[in-house]
């Protein structure tokens, strides 16, 4: 059985908020057994917002009474310019030395995540990811120069990240995650390598990287390398579960039901029924639309689960054009 570990998500005001509330209530009623510490991590106001990005206060009593845990902490790296960063600066609020997992806030938990093996002595991170990065360009040195200019900078082995099985200038060959989950030993030790290798990347990056868009990609440059430097890797079988049968990553609700398989909307929406949830969800606009006033369900009758569009693109533009999209 897998050691007892926390979890982290953010939470912070606009549609995070919300996704934080459907998290915890799906992770409370799909993984009843959980024990270890729930932990929202919510950044404070300060200099480096121009708005306060605290959640409501209905929101957090909200959260409290799933038994989650909101966390202040102070952004001195990122804030409104990356909030991305919330996911690195975050990590601060865990209790240092405990195992923990990070999941993004707009993830659904649709089975007992208790069943799943972690071996946080090797972290890993979800491949649920396409080749987004680096950019190819006519003028570009290739995925070599460029991956292998950001093992140098940190003094880490390059060729030991490699999968040897794909070809050379292949994407798939490099070592490259979504950032929507990922888990470690101490997340004080993660943390600190985080913000250590993402502020290095954003301030002085290698001139390999000179074309090479960072916004809203840094999260995920960085990532690999502080998987890589703390003796992890690519996720093992043991890990299926997660972007399987037990988490979905859903990014967007529009894109949620016009994807999802009908066991995934059916848990959504038995979360989302309870009236101390629906209160506040439907709060939010996508929330309104797309699960209480059923375009959800509008939006699924357009595509064939067993024949989606194989771009992203084509899905929304469907959406748009059938009046349904919302986020």
């Amino acid at each position: 059985m897998t050691i007892p570990y926390n979890i982290m998500i953010i939470g912070q005001n606009g549609r995070l908020q919300y996704e934080a509330l459907l998290f915890v209530a799906s992770l409370r009623a799909k993984t009843p057994g959980f024990t270890g510490r729930v932990i929202v991590a919510e950044p404070q106001p300060g200099p480096l917002w121009d708005h306060d990005p605290r959640m409501m206060p209905d929101i957090k009593a909200a959260l409290v009474a799933l038994d989650a845990e909101v966390q202040p902490f102070t952004n001195e790296y990122f804030g409104q310019s990356y909030p991305q960063g919330n996911k690195i600066e975050g990590l601060q609020t865990l209790p240092a030395g405990d195992p923990f997992v990070f999941f993004d806030s707009d993830t659904l938990i649709t089975g007992d995540i208790g069943a799943v093996e972690f071996n946080f002595t090797r972290p890993a991170a979800s491949m649920n990811r396409t080749g987004t990065w680096p950019v190819e360009d006519l003028y570009w040195p290739g995925y070599t120069a460029i991956w292998k200019s950001l093992y140098d900078k940190f003094g880490l082995d390059f060729e030991t990240s490699l999968d040897l099985s794909q070809p050379d200038e292949f994407w798939q060959r490099y070592l490259y995650f979504n950032a929507g989950w990922f888990f470690g030993a101490d997340p004080a030790a993660f943390g600190q390598k985080f913000t250590e290798y993402a502020v290095a990347i954003r301030d002085d990056a290698p001139p390999e990287l000179v074309i090479q868009p960072l916004d809203p990609w840094l999260d995920q440059v960085a990532l690999p390398l502080v998987i890589h430097a703390l003796g992890g890797g690519r996720p093992g079988p043991e890990l299926g579960g997660l972007d399987g049968d037990l988490t979905y990553h859903y990014r967007l609700l529009p894109l949620f039901y016009a994807r999802a398989t009908d066991d995934q909307i059916a848990t959504l929406e038995e979360v989302c029924a309870p009236n101390k949830i629906k209160k506040l969800l439907k709060q939010h606009e996508p929330f309104k639309r797309m699960v209480y006033q059923g375009q959800g369900h509008k939006v699924r009758a357009l595509f064939d689960r067993a024949d989606l569009p194989r771009r992203e693109q084509a899905i929304r533009n469907k959406i748009r054009a059938a009046g349904f999209w919302v986020r």
